[in-house]
């Protein structure tokens, strides 16, 4: 089950650094994706009182929405609804 989430977590996180390396400008793009993914973090975690869905902040879900930005938010939160972690 470990190593499924681990593996889940690292396409999310390589399809966005793909992405970021491809366009023109690859530190501003990473930079703005990493700063999103705190804000999705912080807006879900502000919301879960309203729908009982909440991320828990820790080094690994940071690290993992700075890195994976909004998709990687989106992917802890799947994971948790899906895998009732």
């Amino acid at each position: 089950m470990t190593v499924l989430l681990y593996v889940i977590a690292g396409i999310a996180v390589l399809a966005a650094v793909v992405g970021a390396v491809c366009t023109k400008k690859p530190i501003r793009t990473l930079l703005g994706s990493a700063l999103q993914g705190l804000c999705a973090l912080a807006a879900v975690n502000v919301t879960g009182a309203f729908t009982g869905v909440s991320l828990g902040i820790n080094v690994l879900t940071g690290s993992f929405c700075i890195l994976g930005g909004v998709p990687g938010v989106i992917t802890l939160l799947l994971l948790k609804v899906i895998l009732a972690i």
